[in-house]
């Protein structure tokens, strides 16, 4: 699966072929058929692959980290540098129309409600009460996909922060 990945980042989506794949992984193309009956179904199973590790990660972010607040704060922080990094260009263009890409969005919407939820029951006035927090996911959601066209942690950082801001309560 990452030689078709590694394919495609070298030569384009058009240019990947069974046969590149398998010359690139080191297996004979009979052996890639077994498994996998075209180029489609071999970079869905790597985006899968990446999306589960994706989520995983921000699970692991959220466990270890103590309160609420901080845990909202550092799982957005994770799920922004996985988009300002992390994307693949044309794979991920063709890619993300999947069932799978719909089951993680629904997935990572759950997530991150919860932790809204979580924040917002705490009372610490870290997030607002004027708006529901399928509201606020939404807006979460949204506002952290600008992170795409950023170029650095710090400007990552800096959107975060900006989320984080328009979360919490007017005053």
């Amino acid at each position: 699966m990452d030689a078709a990945a590694a394919v495609v980042a070298e030569s384009g989506l058009a240019a990947v072929t069974m046969s590149k794949i398998a010359e690139r992984s080191g297996i004979g193309r009979a052996t890639l058929y077994k498994y996998f009956p075209d180029v489609d179904a071999i970079l869905t199973a790597w985006h899968e692959r990446q999306i589960a590790g994706h989520l995983h990660h921000l699970a692991e972010v959220r466990d270890h980290t103590d309160g609420p607040g901080a845990r909202l704060a550092a799982v957005l922080e994770a799920y922004a540098q996985i988009l300002a990094h992390h994307h693949t260009g044309a794979i991920a263009a063709g890619l993300h129309r999947g069932d799978h890409v719909a089951r993680a969005q629904q997935h990572l919407h759950e997530f991150v409600r919860d932790l809204l939820t979580d924040a917002a029951e705490t009372g610490e006035g870290e997030v607002r009460a004027d708006a529901t927090t399928d509201e606020l996911t939404w807006y979460v959601l949204h506002a952290v996909a600008a992170a795409e066209g950023l170029d650095s942690p710090a400007a990552v950082h800096r959107l975060v922060t900006i989320i984080l801001a328009g979360l919490r309560p007017q005053r």
